[in-house]
């Protein structure tokens, strides 16, 4: 089993991934959406994380309201996994439950207390970070 972890500093606005394998990944197994995760579970001493969403092996979004671990066809108007697609105007989607299981392949989390030493490798998620690049490039 493996999980992709996207950790989220809203201090310094980069998200750095961290992959876990097998005991570490078992770990959130069970877990829901605003479940608070120790970093010592994944080796990040002093921080705390708190799971923010997430996707399943193919790519559907987990949600907050809808409970387990389940795909369901919801009819939602606005929320994650939603275009607008005109004023009040429903759609069906298909969106993932609110529970980690072993066919998570994301899990988001957040930092809500920072720990003493860096939180990645000072080498942030791809896709990160790409304003200050486009910048670099207008100089």
């Amino acid at each position: 089993m493996e999980i992709k972890l996207v950790l989220s500093d809203s201090k310094t606005g980069k998200s750095y991934q961290k992959i876990v394998k097998d005991a570490d990944a078992k770990r959130f197994v069970g877990m829901k959406i605003g479940d608070s995760v120790k970093g010592e579970s994944i080796n990040l001493p002093g921080y705390e994380f708190q799971i923010t969403g997430g996707s399943d092996f193919a790519g559907f979004p987990m949600r907050r309201d809808v409970p387990g671990t389940l795909r369901k066809k919801i009819l939602t108007v606005s929320g994650i996994g939603v275009k607008k697609i005109g004023k009040g105007m429903k759609q069906r989607k298909t969106v993932a439950g609110n529970t980690v299981h072993e066919k998570t392949s994301q899990v988001n989390l957040k930092v809500v207390k920072a720990g003493k030493g860096p939180l990645g490798e000072d080498k942030p998620a791809e896709g990160a970070g790409k304003e200050e690049k486009k910048e670099d490039a207008a100089k």
